[in-house]
């Protein structure tokens, strides 16, 4: 954990970097928000089929044949660490947008460089910035302090005790998750949630490259405070007028800063909802499940 909080510290003090947009890259992220944006939500296990959907279980970052969730924890430090593409709207013009996205189509930049993808060197992640970004990390080392500390205590560690933590200190974003194979249909996923977040109909977003092993990629989409269910489903809203129709998973920073991925110790599960695209349904185009207490909320 020590770890851990060394590196927020680090991708903090990254910020006054940030913002050369235009598919630069930025090296050490200011991991936007210090939020959490961790490789280890990058997918890179199995291979799925055309049409396949996430298991209920099947969460990010690696296969079910022994990736443990400091694995993950690993892989996500050195992936913030590298390089990143970025489109920032607060200092780029929304007129160079689609120049970009055509230059760095997510499913041809390659994690760790090629000499024949748009990347020849590391890319950790790809992300656009709305013009209204404001990072805004929270008590990120208070919150490990205290997560420490819960672990020796010997007491319970439950989805209430985590939530209470992040309350506590003020670590409140989450993401919604999105998971597909490389190609058309991710490339065209991104690039509709980029523009929503240049457009200002979205803050923040970022699709991880793709892997030598050639497994799914996964977007993730910003909100500032995973206790606000209404604005939790007003991102979900506007990520399926973007055009997006697969399922959606929702993870709570939290979960991502504490190290708790699938396959923790804990057997806790770090998403809170589900969004299933519903075709002919209702006007906001989807159906979002309350994963905990399995309750439909739209």
């Amino acid at each position: 954990m020590a770890a851990a909080a060394a590196a927020a510290a680090v991708a903090e003090a990254a910020v006054a970097e940030a913002g050369r947009g235009g598919g630069g890259t930025e090296p050490r992220q200011e991991r936007n928000r210090a939020r959490g944006w961790t490789g280890a939500e990058r997918s890179e296990g199995r291979r799925m089929e055309p049409g396949e959907e996430l298991d209920e279980e099947d969460s990010p970052g690696g296969r079910e044949d022994g990736f443990t969730a400091e694995h993950l924890a690993a892989e996500a430090m050195a992936a913030d660490m590298d390089p990143w593409l970025v489109f920032d709207a607060r200092t780029t013009p929304a007129s160079e947008l689609d120049a970009w996205l055509a230059k760095y189509p997510p499913s041809q930049v390659t994690r760790y460089g090629d000499p024949n993808s748009p990347n020849p060197e590391p890319v950790g992640w790809i992300a656009a910035y709305g013009q209204g970004y404001v990072p805004n990390s929270g008590d990120v080392q208070g919150l490990q302090a205290a997560w420490e500390a819960l672990q020796t205590s010997g007491r319970p560690v439950t989805p209430g005790t985590l939530r209470q933590l992040a309350i506590t200190h003020q670590v409140l974003s989450g993401k919604w998750l999105v998971h597909l194979a490389p190609g058309f249909k991710l490339d065209h996923a991104w690039a509709g949630i980029a523009r929503a977040v240049v457009e200002g109909r979205l803050q923040v977003a970022k699709v991880s490259p793709r892997a030598k092993e050639g497994g799914r990629q996964v977007i993730c989409v910003y909100t500032d405070d995973f206790t606000d269910r209404l604005g939790v489903l007003e991102a979900d809203a506007a990520i399926r007028a973007a055009g997006v129709k697969c399922l959606l998973t929702y993870k709570p920073d939290v979960y991502t800063y504490l190290g708790i991925y699938r396959a923790n110790r804990w057997h806790l599960c770090p998403t809170l909802y589900e969004s299933r695209f519903q075709l002919g349904g209702s006007a906001r185009g989807s159906r979002v499940l309350d994963r905990a207490n399995n309750v439909e909320l739209t």
